[in-house]
């Protein structure tokens, strides 16, 4: 199946968004726009090449937000059109996840999942502990660096996850679940017959493995936070995907998953064993 964006004739491989003649100094952003922030981040800021071709690296499109899609414990959810003004060929559609400061959040497990993870800057790692105001933007910030590097992982080994366009402070741009501005629907909010939901689960299931031999779990796995999109369960929300070696907890989070998945399941008659589940998944783990 295939995801609905507005194409675009940016190549993948452009060497630098500022190739090229930029004509766009007349452009007056309005409310709710700014200057695409695609200049500004380094290459590992960036999603992993080859780029899909929806992807606008020009210097001069437009960011403008279109709504809200999700409102969520840490990280709100918008909907942004990135686009070149007068070029209908260089459009698309994006979602951006911006992450709160500890103080606006409700996130109050997230020393769980970041067990095993290290601070590099020391200065930074002071500033948490104090929790100032700059130690707060900073462990905004990781969270945001840490689902932006999970996205790209899994993206890389080939799991149904949203294209990570770019990690900006705060906020991740990733590809848009959906259709005509309308995100994919929940796996909790859909309703269709034992046949579907059965290739659901085996979608998820296939998921799964692909986080296993990678050595990790989602460590909050919920049909909460998977999308049916065109009969495809792509999944999203990894901010706290663990190492199910470096983090002490996480073969419990791994089993969690898969109770949290087989039992939705199970309740509309699917067949969904959640300990015969984690054996694989542990199996494929330690493989």
């Amino acid at each position: 199946m295939s995801f609905l964006f507005a194409s675009s004739d940016a190549s993948p491989s452009d060497s630098s968004p500022f190739d090229g003649e930029l004509s766009f100094a007349d452009v007056t952003l309005g409310e709710g726009q700014r200057w695409t922030t695609w200049p500004g981040a380094t290459p590992t800021e960036r999603g992993p090449e080859p780029r899909p071709a929806w992807v606008v690296t020009s210097a001069g499109a437009v960011d403008t937000e279109l709504g809200i899609l999700k409102t969520g414990k840490e990280a709100d959810v918008f909907l942004i059109e990135r686009a070149v003004p007068d070029d209908p060929g260089q459009r698309t559609l994006l979602a951006a996840k911006r992450y709160r400061d500890s103080e606006h959040r409700d996130f109050h497990r997230s020393t769980m999942y970041t067990e095993g993870r290290r601070t590099r800057n020391s200065r930074d790692s002071r500033a948490m502990a104090k929790k100032s105001e700059h130690g707060r933007q900073v462990a905004a910030g990781q969270w945001a660096f840490a689902e932006f590097d999970a996205l790209r992982r899994m993206y890389g080994l080939g799991a149904p996850v949203p294209y990570p366009v770019q990690v900006s402070g705060t906020e991740i741009l990733m590809e848009f679940i959906g259709r005509d501005g309308a995100a994919a629907p929940r796996l909790a909010q859909v309703r269709d017959d034992r046949a579907a939901l059965e290739d659901c689960f085996a979608q998820i299931v296939a998921i799964m493995r692909i986080f296993a031999r990678a050595g990790f779990a989602h460590g909050d796995l919920s049909p909460y936070n998977l999308l049916v999109h065109e009969g495809r369960v792509v999944v999203i929300d990894l901010p706290q995907i663990v190492d199910t070696i470096a983090n002490p907890q996480g073969l419990e989070l791994l089993h969690r998953d898969c109770v949290n998945v087989c039992e939705w399941f199970s309740r509309r008659r699917v067949d969904a064993d959640a300990e015969g589940l984690f054996a694989e998944l542990l199996a494929e783990s330690f493989a």
